[in-house]
Formats: structure tokens, C-alpha cells, sequence
């Protein structure tokens, strides 16, 4: 499995249904597990973007997939990174 950093920026429509149904975030969460992508950590932030998680998927595909998914609903818009465990790398470095 693979580590991945999604930061995301709410729409104008993505910001209104989270301000109807809060708990959206959360249903999204599970749909993200139904398609190979399990969410590790999740935190609202602030600055240029509203969200930030850390997802864990088997493979860049499957993960951009499910990013694909859900920008196309025009709810959000996602910037994603690779992440590789610090202990890792340096273990690439020796």
C-alpha cells in the first residue's frame, strides 16, 4: 500500500452541501473505501485549501481513480502528492 496527501478546495456548490449535511465528509470517507482508498487522517485547515488527508491506496491508479470520482461531482478541486515514510527514505539514502 501506498501513502498518499490530498489537500482539496470546496467549490461554491461543495461548500454549500457541506453547510446543509455536515456530516458529508464522512459519507464521502466510506465511498473513497468502496473504491481502494482508505483514509488515514483528516484535518479542515486553513489557508489555500480546506482539506488535508492522508489516504493510503495499492496503487497511483486506483487512487487517482477515486480523485477523478470526485472532482467530478464539481464539489471539490484536488492537488495530490506521493508520501513516502520518512524511515523509508532514508533507508533509500544509505
Amino acid at each position: 500500500m501506498s501513502i498518499y496527501v490530498i489537500v482539496s478546495r470546496l467549490t461554491d456548490e461543495g461548500a454549500r452541501t457541506l453547510k446543509k449535511n455536515p456530516d458529508r465528509v464522512k459519507e464521502v470517507n466510506h465511498e473513497l473505501e468502496g473504491m481502494g482508498v482508505k483514509v488515514l487522517e483528516q484535518y479542515f485547515i486553513l489557508g489555500e485549501f480546506d482539506f488535508l488527508n492522508i489516504v493510503e491506496a495499492d496503487n497511483e491508479t486506483t487512487l487517482s481513480r477515486a480523485v477523478v470520482e470526485l472532482a467530478s461531482r464539481g464539489s471539490i478541486r484536488t492537488q495530490t502528492f506521493s508520501a513516502i515514510p520518512i524511515d523509508e527514505f532514508i533507508r533509500s539514502l544509505e
